[in-house]
């Protein structure tokens, strides 16, 4: 199975946007000169996310990405399937049924083994991702730490983090 470059950049925004404090934002050009990737191919992937409820766009000259949800409830597979979409990754086109001299149908009543066996695949592969949170991710990298990671984060946080301009009072 393959997934596209968007995966591994929307996980790693995602991560990085759990870091920031409760009114932080970063906009889609600073997470991605962060990673070194493209502005436009990021955007599309942050806005994808932005629909599905994982981010949250804010938007404006001040504006940005933040999560929206705890990092505790955001799943890898909810990040896949909001990038690679729910689709399995396999899918059988029962093949087995065409070519010269078809079989007659009653030798394709039960499924097919070879999409039986792929999809207990798929099953184990979204359990497994399921199974792992961006918090997760959070704290495995802090306990691996030598400080390196957080000072480098420290450091361009000082320099790209946004907060929104506060509401006028009335």
């Amino acid at each position: 199975m393959k997934l596209g470059d968007g995966v591994e950049q929307a996980i790693h925004c995602v991560t990085v946007l759990a870091a920031l404090p409760a009114d932080g934002l970063l906009s889609a050009a600073s997470l991605a000169e962060l990673h070194g990737v493209s502005t436009s191919y990021l955007l599309k992937h942050l806005q994808v996310l932005s629909g599905v409820g994982i981010v949250r766009t804010v938007p404006g000259p001040r504006g940005g990405y933040r999560l929206a949800k705890s990092p505790g409830d955001i799943s890898l597979l909810d990040i896949v399937l909001a990038v690679e979409g729910r689709e399995p990754a396999f899918r059988c086109r029962e093949i087995r049924q065409n070519g010269p001299d078809p079989l007659p149908p009653e030798y394709f009543s039960a499924p097919c083994q070879i999409n039986a066996a792929m999809l207990r695949a798929e099953r184990a592969y979204r359990n497994e991702l399921r199974g792992v949170t961006i918090q997760d991710l959070v704290d495995q990298v802090q306990a691996a730490d030598d400080g390196a990671i957080a000072a480098r984060g420290c450091a361009f946080l000082a320099n790209h983090l946004r907060q929104p301009k506060p509401e006028p009072s009335k």
